[in-house]
């Protein structure tokens, strides 16, 4: 880019290459314009941004909620993108803050800052390719496959052709109406994102319209790559200034070097609490004997290869996994485990050489669904061989299978054994894949517990020998906690065992009869928070709803509207549920969120720190929890004008030795044991909003 001459927006140049200068005056302007008010953290958060761009050293931004921090390093990252000849990233790890940044934080910013920027801002949205539309699967470029018997095939595809109603059940069927309607969106939309359509569809419907990057014959092959959805957007990526993509995108580009991504210089990545685990889950595999025979009978139908051996190792690995408890495997596979992982390489390496088929021929769609199946199983084959040496985790798994009777899944111990491999950890490959040759700002409300960053960083590869070097930061939060918010432990309960028990739900009623409804309750387990609405529904009159009975939006939606509504639910609504004002004056966590004792990665992690010399307990699953409970925790406080409580009916909270650490992770609520205290200042706060509402 020019440099403008001195003067020309009254600066001299020396300032004007100045990027926090420049990114604090737009901040200036942005909030002007938008109709707020300076806040001293987004300030704050804007000049960290800035100067990290500016030195290329990595940056860990703890940043409150209500600070503002999307604003805060957008703004950085226009500024710089106007001076580099490559994009700027973002990267989410949900689609709804994805969908949020583009479609609504970025247009509002560009619009008051627009007149003081040389020239428009381009944006972009990257995503999986299975998001897009395939047109070449649209024009019947990929053969009807009929899944596998009991399940679909892991790569998750049902590729049926969806202009062959018979593969759909017929056009007057839900599922043939469904991809009609797909069809005839596919022939008016320009992005071809499954977001942009409204209303939208079931997983299956979409899955006969779109590919797979496995499955995608490739640029070179394709006869319609030149109007290819996903292609076009990789394109305009490639040229765009700000580029929004997800955490799993990042992790293919730095884990497997693929050309995912633009290349870019510096990269922002928001909801950085789950960037571990949203990494670890991208590059995690899983390998069944029904994979296996899927993959067999497709080589068959689609390449004419003899598949004898495919299947003959098949079957004398599902032979070798009778009776297989399901668990980690410390050591990895057995030796007869491991034989038949290797005859299976050597099955699939054959069936490969023997596919290739003539390679003029260019829009075998067959042939390419065939042979991608067959490399998902021999890479998941050389990844359990060299497990031990790559320090990687094996475990096995069973599917789970509903119980109409309890109402909930539970594994089927009957069922066949599925092997399951993940890296110990990914530090070492973030470092080389991410850290390295990229500057990297990482930002969420909850990544400090205290003051100390050192368990995330270390988490991402940012400790130990060798690490590059990088800040921590905490920039606060425009809310005051102690005068809004109150932390209650109910330290008399007993220590939570299996299910809730009898005097936790005694707990949460006195809880709820006192806020008069307004709460939302988080709970550890579905079953958990599907008993609890049960038992709460039977005895208080008010409204209750609980995850599963609608989808989460418009649960959350109403919840939101209705202001003496309670709300029950899992995880998914510890992160996912922004509800100011008065419907949400009660947060009840029911159990402090460690993970499962049973977790086989989380095991393996704790393990592995124990052998180095540590505290495998506190390094991971305390660490875990203390950032899930913060999570939770901060569903209460959304603005400056809520106020309310925050119960947590997990007496270890108080009278556990790690219960200090816990709690150093959570805002600075004014803490009590006192039941009385709760019930009164809840009773007051429901008085006073009722008061307010008349």
């Amino acid at each position: 880019m020019v440099e403008p001459e001195a003067g020309e927006r009254g600066e001299t140049a020396g300032e004007r290459t100045d990027l926090e200068l420049l990114a604090l005056e737009l901040l200036d302007t942005a909030v002007a314009g938008m109709g707020g008010q300076n806040r001293a953290g987004q300030h704050e958060m804007a000049k960290h941004v800035a100067r990290a761009i500016e030195t290329g050293e990595h940056l860990l931004v703890q940043a409150g909620t209500g600070t503002g921090k999307s604003l805060a390093y957008l703004i950085p990252l226009i500024a710089h993108a106007m001076e580099s000849n490559k994009p700027t990233l973002v990267s989410t790890a949900t689609l709804a803050l994805q969908t949020q940044i583009v479609g609504r934080d970025l247009p509002r910013l560009l619009e008051t800052i627009n007149p003081e920027l040389e020239r428009p801002v381009s944006i972009a949205l990257v995503k999986g390719r299975a998001n897009y539309v395939c047109r070449h699967k649209l024009e019947g470029g990929f053969p009807s496959e009929e899944p596998a018997e009991g399940q679909l095939f892991s790569l998750g595809e049902d590729t049926s052709v969806p202009h062959l109603a018979a593969a759909i059940g017929g056009p007057a069927s839900q599922l043939g109406k469904e991809v009609l309607r797909l069809r005839e969106w596919a022939a008016k939309t320009t992005t071809g994102d499954r977001d942009e359509l409204m209303p939208g569809v079931t997983d299956r419907a979409w899955r006969q319209v779109s590919v797979t990057s496995m499955e995608c014959l490739g640029a070179q092959k394709c006869p319609m790559a030149e109007e290819c959805f996903s292609e076009l957007a990789r394109h305009h990526a490639a040229e765009s200034d700000v580029v929004v993509t997800n955490h799993a995108m990042l992790a293919v580009s730095a884990f497997e070097g693929l050309a995912v991504l633009p290349e870019y210089d510096v990269v922002v990545v928001d909801e950085a609490h789950e960037l571990q685990d949203r990494v670890t889950g991208a590059v995690s595999g899983q390998l069944s004997v029904a994979m296996i025979h899927a993959a067999a009978s497709s080589a068959r139908k689609h390449t004419a290869i003899t598949v004898d051996a495919l299947n003959a190792a098949a079957d004398r690995l599902e032979l070798a996994l009778i009776g297989a408890p399901s668990g980690l495997l410390p050591n990895g596979l057995n030796d007869e485990q491991l034989d038949c992982v290797d005859q299976l390489r050597e099955a699939c390496r054959a069936a490969l050489s023997d596919s290739k088929g003539d390679s003029s021929n260019a829009v075998d769609g067959g042939r390419q669904l065939a042979r991608s199946r067959l490399m998902l199983i021999l890479e998941l084959c050389e990844r359990l061989l060299s497990a031990r040496e790559n320090r990687e985790v094996v475990w096995f798994s069973r599917n789970s299978t509903f119980d109409p009777q309890q109402g909930y899944s539970a594994p089927d111990e009957d069922s066949p054994a599925l092997i399951n491999i993940a890296p110990l950890s990914v530090a070492g490959r973030l470092r080389e894949g991410l850290f390295a040759g990229h500057t990297v700002v990482l930002t969420s409300a909850t990544l400090a517990i205290g003051a100390a960053f050192e368990a995330t960083a270390g988490g991402l590869g940012l400790t130990g020998q060798g690490a590059p070097s990088w800040t921590g930061v905490d920039v606060g939060s425009p809310f005051d906690y102690p005068k809004q918010g109150m932390l209650y432990v109910a330290k008399h309960l007993p220590k939570p065992g299996r299910g809730t028990s009898p005097e936790a739900l005694d707990e949460l009623e006195e809880l709820i009869k006192a806020s008069h409804g307004g709460a939302l309750c988080l709970f550890s387990s579905r079953r958990a928070a599907e008993d609890a609405a049960d038992a709460m529904r039977s005895r208080l009159d008010v409204d209750i709803l609980c995850q599963g009975e609608s989808t989460m939006a418009a649960l959350v939606r109403q919840f939101a509207e209705e202001e003496d509504t309670c709300l029950f639910g899992t995880m998914s609504l510890w992160q996912g549920v922004d509800v100011p004002g008065g419907s949400c004056r009660l947060v009840v966590i029911d159990r402090i969120p460690f993970p499962r004792p049973d977790d086989p990665l989380m095991t393996a992690r704790s393990r592995a720190v124990a052998q180095a010399g540590g505290n495998g307990f506190m390094a991971v699953s305390a660490t875990h929890a203390a950032i899930r409970l913060a999570q939770g925790a901060g569903r209460l406080i959304r603005s400056t004008g809520d106020k309310g409580v925050v119960a947590v009916l997990d007496s270890r909270l108080s009278t556990e030795r790690y219960g200090s650490f816990l709690r150093a992770a959570l805002p600075p609520f004014w803490p009590t044991t006192d039941r009385s205290v709760v019930r009164g200042a809840l009773e007051r706060l429901y008085a006073e909003s009722a008061k307010s509402g008349s």
